[in-house]
């Protein structure tokens, strides 16, 4: 037992992130079954959509599950109401002041964990009252923080600032990845890429095989001025690429981004013009295989390690 085991009711510090397109029932019911937490990622869901998969997660789980919620999303109230309508006892927040929505939830008996990139909003986080953050480094997929910090140096160094439960994310998708952040640190860890290469995540199969095909140096964070997001190399971040050389404005930046290219890449499996959005550990990610497979090779791996690290 350790504080997040114990803060959630899990039996492994393992928390699936909450990718949009990637984070349906199935996988967050599969990651809650196989000893973590499983999270519903409410970013890619309409209010219904959402309703429908926190009904279906509480029938195929009766373990502890929670819904991730971006904040800059619409229908930011509806989503909220929902999740207190149906129960839902955990909520991870980002993309957004922890202020505004952590007093409700809280009020809800809801647990509240809020994802930050720096000590500073970690700090903000704690102050606004959650009761545990995620730190995600620079080296995570999809949409990341600005200051460029990576978890090697952002784990200790939030750790220092904060005395609620921290949880580590960014680059972690081994055993071996999970004892080092919790050797700087962590309480526990938080994976996304490699919950998105399994056979429950709700990804289209192009881009699954895409993650598994993805090499060091594939990825790199782009549209700075919009929303920093990591994505792998394809067509349409080429495009992206020869726009830059023109020094285009914002708004020219939102026009080839346009909408719904997350969908595309990752949901309807378009390679060459979506928007696909996975981390720099995809370079270790090697097949596509069931969560609790992907679970129990990294809580041996990472007793091994442990061992191994005694020994040095």
């Amino acid at each position: 037992m350790n504080r997040i085991t114990t803060l959630f009711n899990i039996q492994y510090p393992i928390i699936q992130g909450g990718m949009i397109w990637n984070s349906g029932y199935k996988l967050a019911s599969a990651v809650s079954n196989a000893g973590g937490l499983g999270l519903i990622g409410a970013g890619s869901m309409y209010p219904d959509v959402l309703r429908e998969h926190i009904q279906k997660c509480k029938k195929a789980t009766d373990k502890p599950f929670g819904v991730n919620v971006p904040m800059l999303y619409p229908n930011i109230e509806e989503i909220m109401q929902i999740i207190v309508e149906e129960g839902v006892k955990i909520v991870f927040t980002s993309a957004g002041n922890p202020k505004t929505w952590t007093s409700f939830l809280k009020e809800n008996g809801i647990t509240v964990v809020h994802v930050v990139s720096s000590s500073k909003f970690a700090l903000k986080a704690q102050e606004a009252g959650v009761d545990a953050v995620v730190a995600e480094g620079f080296e995570a997929g999809g949409h990341n923080g600005r200051e460029e910090t990576t978890t090697l140096t952002l784990i200790p160094m939030v750790k220092e600032n904060i005395s609620i439960p921290l949880i580590a994310a960014g680059g972690i998708a081994t055993g071996r990845g999970m004892l080092a952040a919790m050797i700087l640190g962590a309480d526990g860890v938080q994976m996304g890429s490699r919950f998105a290469a399994s056979v429950e995540s709700s990804a289209h199969q192009n881009f699954k095989q895409t993650i598994i095909d993805t090499k060091e140096g594939d990825t790199l964070v782009t549209l700075k001025e919009l929303a920093p997001v990591r994505l792998i190399k394809n067509k349409f971040f080429n495009d992206l690429q020869e726009l830059y050389a023109k020094c285009p404005t914002t708004e020219e930046l939102k026009a080839l981004l346009g909408r719904a290219r997350a969908k595309r890449g990752m949901f309807e499996g378009d390679l060459v013009e979506g928007e696909l959005e996975i981390g720099q550990i995809a370079g270790l990610i090697h097949d596509i295989i069931p969560v609790k497979e992907i679970i129990d090779s990294v809580i041996q791996e990472f007793e091994m390690a442990k061992k191994e690290a005694v020994l040095l």
